[in-house]
């Protein structure tokens, strides 16, 4: 026994040396939606409250957070709501100079790196928030948007989602219109990094066969291992390892195992007045989820995935690309589901001992917690 707590313990200390040397990078958190929506703010202890707040990034281990700014495409100025999302940041950040910086540049990132702050950016998620406007995607550049989702469930108008292209019912243009096609050139000139997360099959290649820098998903998973619309089947991720992209890993339970969505139903049918009574105070309908779930946790947990599940995505896409194409995009605090044990952000470790015990290398580990990431950005940044 005493040889086990010995070799348990060792190797515990070396997964968290291992973990804090490395720069982790997290591609996509929407904590910012969450801090409007349940009025708290990002630089207050959060705990039972979100997945995120700034103290347990450090805690976590987080080096490099690009922050999700989202809305549904429902609200009636979705390019107004980005920038209040925004704003929200930097307001956070100039409460905070120590401890967080809104990164612009490399140099940006080497700097706060290097004085141990927090790198912080924004992904926007969804073209829909640029209103058909190029100036408008500028401004959100000159903001620091390091990258745009073009879709998220719904289109805007030039480009199709995944969820759209599978409704028999959607009668839009399927792929990337001729603006589209525009949206991604001026990403690539600015130095906007392109992310395929949320679009459909269609609006993917046209992608493939438009861009002229690496892209991202930020936020996603294999489909070989669960059928949904919004992970990536084999073609998919073999081009974008010959794009020279990234797929960052999503731990919602639904694209993680197949089976959640039949016991998530349920769940959420057990509390739909609660739900439906969310939603009509108007927090928007992903959130309302999230809060029940929150309410119910020995329910939600009983539900979910284990890791180990989460493991088999990242070893089938390492098989078809290679250790340098994957990454984290965790998606917490817009899910109300992860693997059981990445409850928060203070739980990224527990997927670095995930990686140890595989037997990948510090260099290979370096690479998924950020490394990857770092590489397909500096391909990416205006000269």
């Amino acid at each position: 026994m005493k040889h086990l707590l010995f070799f348990l313990l060792s190797f515990y200390t070396f997964a968290q040396d291992v973990h804090f040397k490395s720069i982790l990078v997290d591609t996509h958190n929407d904590c910012l939606t969450a801090c409007i929506e349940k009025k708290v703010s990002l630089d207050q202890d959060l705990t039972g409250i979100n997945h995120s707040d700034l103290a347990r990034f450090k805690k976590g281990g987080v080096d490099y957070q690009l922050f999700s700014v989202w809305c549904d495409g429902e609200k009636a100025n979705p390019y107004a709501w980005a920038m209040r999302e925004m704003d929200s940041l930097y307001a956070m950040a100039a409460r905070n100079p120590d401890k967080v910086v809104i990164a612009k540049s490399w140099k940006d990132i080497q700097r706060a790196l290097k004085e141990q702050k927090l790198v912080a950016q924004f992904g926007v998620e969804g073209g829909h928030m640029i209103d058909r406007d190029l100036q408008k995607l500028e401004t959100f550049y000159n903001r620091g948007v390091r990258y745009m989702t073009l879709t998220w469930n719904n289109s805007p108008g030039w480009a199709s989602s995944h969820a759209d292209e599978k409704n028999p019912d959607y009668k839009g243009h399927k792929g990337l219109t001729d603006f589209g096609k525009t949206v991604v050139q001026k990403m690539n000139q600015l130095g906007m990094i392109v992310d395929v997360s949320h679009v459909g099959e269609t609006t993917f290649w046209d992608v493939i066969n438009t861009t002229t820098k690496p892209i991202i998903a930020s936020h996603s998973n294999a489909y070989s291992i669960c059928p949904v619309s919004r992970n990536l089947k084999d073609e998919q991720i073999i081009a974008i390892g010959k794009n020279g992209g990234v797929i960052h890993l999503n731990f919602f339970s639904g694209f993680v195992d197949v089976d959640f969505f039949k016991k998530d139903a349920a769940f959420r049918k057990n509390h739909a007045v609660e739900i439906d009574s969310l939603i009509k105070s108007g927090m928007q309908t992903e959130y309302a989820f999230t809060a029940i779930s929150d309410k119910y946790p020995l329910e939600s947990d009983a539900i979910k995935p284990d890791l180990e599940q989460l493991m088999k995505h990242f070893d089938h896409i390492v098989k078809l690309i290679g250790i340098d194409h994957v990454g984290l995009g965790s998606d917490f605090d817009g899910i109300n589901s992860a693997p059981k044990q990445l409850k928060t952000v203070l739980d990224y470790p527990l997927f670095t001992q995930a990686l140890i015990a595989r037997g990948y290398s510090n260099k290979d580990i370096s690479k998924v917690l950020g490394g990857n990431f770092l590489r397909v950005y500096k391909a990416n940044e205006r000269n």
